[in-house]
C-alpha cells in the first residue's frame, strides 16, 4: 500500500499525532483491567496505524474520498457515560441492544428470555466470560494489514457487542442492536462480533443514530462468522447528524452452505465511508450486498464492496443505489473475485444512481476479476435524473412537480426498500424516503 510513501498534509499529520497521543493516555487509563491478548491486539493495530497513517488523494483507494473534512477538527475520546437514548426507529418484538458512543448499556437494553443457545454480552465482558471464543475471532477477520480505519478501530477497541449463536439455535424475534452517538464531537468506536454455529440462523438489525448535531467520529468494525449452513440476515441503517464523520469496516466470513443477507441504507452523515468484505470460502454459499444511500448538500457517501468468491458452487447478489442532490457525492467501488477453483460462480452487481441535480456527482467503478472459466457473473452502472417522460405525465394528472419528483424518486428507492422482511423496520424506512427526500 502506498500511503505511508505519501507526503502528508500537515493537517494530516496533526490528526494523526492527535490519534497517537490519545492511545497513549487511553492505554494507560486501561492498562489495570486489560488482558494480555487484547493489549497485544491494540499495541499492534497502534503501530500500523502509525505505520500507514491517514489516506491521502494518491492512494487509489481513496481517490475519489477527500478528507479534508475530517483533517479540521479534533475529537476527545468518548467516555462511557449516561446518556438519554433517543430511538427513532422504535422497532416492536425485537430483543434489543443498547450501546451509547461504543458502550454496551445493558441498563437500556433488553435481554430478558433471550432463547437457548443464544448468548449476547458486552464485547468487554465477553473477553472474559468467552476468552477462547473471542479470542480465536475478534480481528482475524475484519484484519489492519492494510486498512487504516480497521486498524484505529481496533487500537481503540474497548467495547461492543457479541452476539454467539450456538448450533441448531433458530432466533424468531429479530435482535435490534442501536448506537447512539452522542452528538458532543467525540470518537467512539463500536465494534461488533457475530459468531453463528452450524444451522442458527438470526435476523440483525443495526441502526445507528446521534443524540446532538456535533460531529463526531465513529469507527465501527463488524465481523460476521457463518459456520455451515448458518443464515443471518443483516439490516444495517446509518441515520446519525448530517455533521458526523461515519467510518465502517464490515468483513463476513462464511462456511459451506452458509447465507448472509445484508441491507444497508444511509441516510446520515457528512463523510461516510462503507468498506465491506465478504469472504465465500467453501462450496454452495450465498452472499447478498444490498444498499441505498441519499446524498445531498455538500455530504460525500462513498460504499466499496469486495466480494471473494474462493470455492465453486457459490452465489453472490449486489444492488447499489444512490439518490444525489444539491452538491452531492458518491462513490461506488464494486469489486468480485472470481479465484480459478471457484468454479460455477455466479455472480451479478449491479449500481445505478439518480442525481437530481446539475451539481451532483457520482463516481462509480464496478470490477470483475474472473480466474475461473465455468461461471456466471455479470456487472453494470447507470446514472441518470428523473425521467422526463414520466415527470410530465403525472403532472398532466395534476400532480405538483414536487410530488411528482418525490413519487419517482421514492419509486427509484423501493425497489430495495420492499426487499426488507421486517415490516416495522420497512414501514420507517418507507416514511423517512417520502417525507425526507432529498428532490424536496
Amino acid at each position: 500500500m502506498s500511503i505511508a510513501k505519501q507526503k502528508a498534509s500537515s493537517e494530516q499529520l496533526a490528526l494523526k499525532s492527535q490519534m497517537l497521543s490519545a492511545f497513549e493516555t487511553f492505554e494507560k487509563s486501561v492498562a489495570d483491567t486489560d488482558t494480555p491478548f487484547l493489549r497485544r491486539l491494540r499495541s499492534s493495530a497502534i503501530a500500523r496505524f502509525d505505520e500507514l497513517g491517514f489516506p491521502g488523494s494518491k492512494d487509489e483507494e481513496w481517490r475519489f474520498t477527500p478528507l479534508n473534512k475530517l483533517y479540521q477538527h479534533t475529537f476527545p475520546l468518548a467516555k462511557n457515560q449516561s446518556e438519554p437514548l433517543t430511538d427513532p426507529f422504535a422497532i416492536p418484538n425485537t430483543i434489543r441492544v443498547v450501546c451509547t458512543d461504543g458502550f454496551f448499556r445493558p441498563e437500556l437494553s433488553q435481554l430478558e428470555g433471550l432463547p437457548a443457545g443464544c448468548t449476547i454480552l458486552s464485547l468487554n465482558d465477553a473477553l472474559t466470560s468467552k476468552a477462547e471464543l473471542v479470542e480465536n475471532h475478534l480481528a482475524r477477520h475484519a484484519t489492519f494489514d492494510d486498512r487504516v480505519f480497521a486498524a484505529l478501530g481496533t487500537a481503540f477497541l474497548q467495547d461492543g457487542v457479541f452476539i454467539h449463536l450456538s448450533r441448531e439455535c433458530v432466533i424468531e424475534q429479530p435482535i435490534h442492536l442501536i448506537f447512539q452517538e452522542s452528538g458532543r464531537g467525540v470518537m467512539a468506536f463500536p465494534r461488533i462480533l457475530v459468531l453463528a454455529d452450524k444451522h442458527s440462523q438470526a435476523t440483525i438489525i443495526e441502526t445507528h443514530h446521534s443524540a446532538g448535531e456535533k460531529p463526531d467520529l465513529t469507527v465501527a468494525v463488524s465481523e460476521f462468522v457463518l459456520c455451515v449452513e448458518a443464515r443471518i440476515d443483516h439490516y444495517r441503517v446509518n441515520d446519525v447528524a448530517t455533521t458526523s464523520f461515519h467510518f465502517l469496516t464490515q468483513q463476513t466470513r462464511q462456511c459451506r452452505g452458509s447465507n448472509f443477507r445484508s441491507h444497508a441504507f444511509t441516510h446520515g452523515g457528512d463523510l461516510v465511508r462503507n468498506d465491506l468484505f465478504a469472504n465465500l470460502t467453501a462450496e454452495n454459499c450465498e452472499t447478498t450486498l444490498n444498499g441505498l444511500y441519499t446524498a445531498d448538500a455538500s455530504r460525500l457517501i462513498d460504499n466499496h464492496t469486495t466480494i471473494d468468491h474462493a470455492m465453486p458452487h457459490c452465489n453472490s447478489h449486489e444492488i447499489y443505489k444512490g439518490i444525489i442532490a444539491d452538491k452531492g457525492k458518491g462513490v461506488f467501488n464494486g469489486k468480485i473475485f472470481v479465484r480459478q477453483d471457484a468454479q460455477k460462480t455466479d455472480a451479478k452487481q449491479t449500481n445505478q444512481t439518480l442525481l437530481l441535480s446539475p451539481d451532483a456527482t457520482i463516481d462509480t467503478k464496478p470490477q470483475l476479476e474472473i480466474f475461473a472459466d465455468d461461471v456466471k457473473c455479470t456487472h453494470g452502472a447507470t446514472v441518470g435524473q428523473l425521467d422526463a417522460d414520466m415527470l410530465f405525465y403525472l403532472r398532466s394528472r395534476g400532480i405538483s412537480v414536487p410530488e411528482a419528483e418525490t413519487m419517482l424518486t421514492f419509486a427509484f428507492a423501493n425497489e430495495l426498500i420492499s426487499r426488507v422482511n421486517i415490516p416495522a423496520l420497512r414501514e420507517e424506512l418507507e416514511h423517512r424516503f417520502l417525507n425526507t427526500s432529498v428532490s424536496e
